[in-house]
């Protein structure tokens, strides 16, 4: 059990990582029209969507990445918390 879960911990931590290079691919518009920013987006947007509905962006800035990347946090954190009852 405790490789099921740091197998889901390791991943939920990558998919941060990837959130996070998302965010600063929206500074570099040439990278995010590239093959690899549609490929980053196509991974990420489904993510993000939810979060964008609920927080509308505050004039050019987008908060919903950063809730996203807390929302992940938080599981990775539940996940350490599990791990300690089984």
């Amino acid at each position: 059990m405790d490789l099921i879960i740091n197998i889901i911990y390791q991943a939920i931590g990558l998919y941060s990582i990837l959130l996070i290079i998302y965010i600063f691919m929206s500074w570099v518009p040439s990278i995010k029209e590239s093959s690899i920013g549609s490929l980053f987006e196509k991974i990420c947007e489904p993510y993000l969507e939810p979060f964008r509905r609920f927080i509308p962006p505050l004039g050019m800035i987008d908060l919903s990445p950063l809730v996203g990347i807390l929302v992940l946090r938080l599981a990775q954190s539940g996940l350490l918390s599990l791990t300690s009852y089984i």
